[in-house]
């Protein structure tokens, strides 16, 4: 007899991904998208395809837009996807280019000027030693925000209505990537990190500067000659000739760790700079399931350990870590703050300042709009529900007009089956007198003929 099959799951539940089930837990995903396609020029699509880069991994990075394509058909493909945040670059008729963050699918949508911006290529054409494709891109960035809350809660003079702006625009900018746990989030998935700078302006202005960078990390203490001959610094270096130093004309290898022309263990030039920060890592280990044996092992070695530890002997080293800007590089001016998706009342413009009673106009509009709006949706929801009903109505009846046609076509069978012979009397009779006529006929025939 065959061995039955036992189905094996390949893909992780999604409750043992986030850890807790619920659609309240997904992370965040995004769509960055060119608003005009071809119109806005060669530059601000290389901007778009940049910030895509940013957003990465939760982020569409394979999309294509075209110049037919509205707003309506990304929103409507925003909630089947899961995506929460919208990011549309557009450019004016006078040049000006605009970044719009928006969240879906009921907003707020925030507006901002793109006043200057730096490509990742230009970046990396300033720079000496610019940084490589690597395995940046497969975690989520680290997001740093600097001064992002201008007015505190015991000023007296703070605006009420811009200070909530305030919160939301923080609130907006801290839920584009997943949370993260420095309990349980390992050092080592951090890669990138975007900050976000708010500038102080004396008129008001909100400007945020964003910059993008890579974390490299180095160990300190160890000269860069003797790193080149470490596998694990060979293994982040570039794949290139000539990459281990030439020993060849040296009697000694202390003639190539020394340096006679400073006359210490190495260099100015190749020491590590006074403005990396040092921090303290653990020393990443290999893990294996272990049996219950092998557990009681570990642990009474794990206590071992701590001893050493206290006697000061541990695993923990301490590294370099050093920035390198990826870009893009843009600076933003917030000038527009209004609810829903690109399409809602204007909670807050820099350049328009409206009165009170403009204001209470506009209130009044918007929530005429808001309750024809409701009322349509309830009009809809009442002719769904009626139209269900009626048809199921409509085969409640045809269920019984069929029963009912079936009892019809019993009766008649039963109807002809009595009948049958009386049927046949009446057919015979209908015969015979038809049979008497044409003798009739005939003999009126026969009499002409012989007159």
């Amino acid at each position: 007899m065959a061995k039955p099959r036992k189905k094996k799951r390949t893909q992780p539940r999604k409750e043992d991904v986030s850890g807790k089930p619920g659609p309240g837990n997904r992370s965040p995903k995004s769509m960055v998208i060119r608003m005009g396609a071809g119109d806005i020029g060669p530059s601000v699509t290389q901007l778009a395809r940049d910030f895509r880069a940013v957003m990465e991994p939760d982020t569409a990075s394979r999309l294509k837009e075209r110049r037919a394509n509205k707003l309506k058909d990304y929103t409507a493909m925003a909630g089947p996807l899961g995506v929460t945040h919208l990011f549309l670059f557009s450019r004016s008729k006078t040049g000006n280019v605009h970044l719009r963050v928006a969240l879906a699918p009921r907003g707020p949508t925030l507006t901002f000027r793109t006043e200057r911006y730096a490509l990742s290529k230009d970046i990396a054409k300033a720079q000496k030693h610019p940084r490589g494709g690597g395995k940046e891109f497969l975690t989520a960035p680290l997001l740093v925000m600097n001064n992002f809350v201008s007015q505190t809660a015991g000023d007296a003079d703070a605006d009420p209505i811009k200070k909530q702006l305030e919160s939301l625009t923080t609130t907006i900018f801290q839920s584009m990537f997943p949370p993260i746990s420095p309990q349980t989030t390992p050092l080592n998935s951090i890669k990138r990190i975007l900050l976000l700078n708010r500038e102080t302006q004396a008129d008001g202005k909100y400007i945020i500067s964003l910059r993008h960078y890579a974390i490299t990390t180095r160990r300190t203490g160890i000269s860069k000659r003797v790193r080149r001959f470490d596998p694990s610094e060979q293994r982040h270096r570039e794949k290139k000739t000539g990459a281990l130093p030439n020993l060849g004309k040296l009697e000694d290898v202390a003639d190539y760790i020394l340096d006679p022309a400073s006359g210490g263990y190495t260099s100015a030039s190749e020491t590590e700079l006074d403005t990396d920060a040092e921090v303290e890592v653990t020393q990443t280990t290999t893990q294996r399931v272990l049996s219950k044996r092998e557990q009681q092992k570990q642990q009474k070695g794990d206590q071992e350990k701590q001893q050493k530890d206290a006697e000061g002997r541990s695993n923990v080293e301490k590294r370099a870590v050093k920035l390198v800007e990826l870009g893009p590089r843009m600076r933003l001016r917030l000038v527009k703050v209004e609810e829903g998706v690109c399409e809602g009342r204007v909670m807050w413009n820099e350049f328009v300042t409206k009165s009170k009673e403009e204001e209470k106009e506009l209130d009044e509009k918007w929530d005429k709009r808001r309750k024809e709006k409701e009322q349509r949706k309830k009009e809809q929801r009442e002719n769904v529900e009626r139209k269900k009903q009626l048809k199921k109505n409509t085969k409640a009846n045809a269920g019984q007009a069929g029963e009912g046609a079936d009892d019809e076509d019993d009766d008649e069978e039963e109807w002809d089956s009595d009948e049958l012979e009386d049927w046949d009397d009446l057919d015979d009779a209908e015969d015979q007198e038809n049979a008497e006529e044409e003798v009739e006929d005939e003999d009126d025939e026969d009499e002409d003929m012989a007159d």
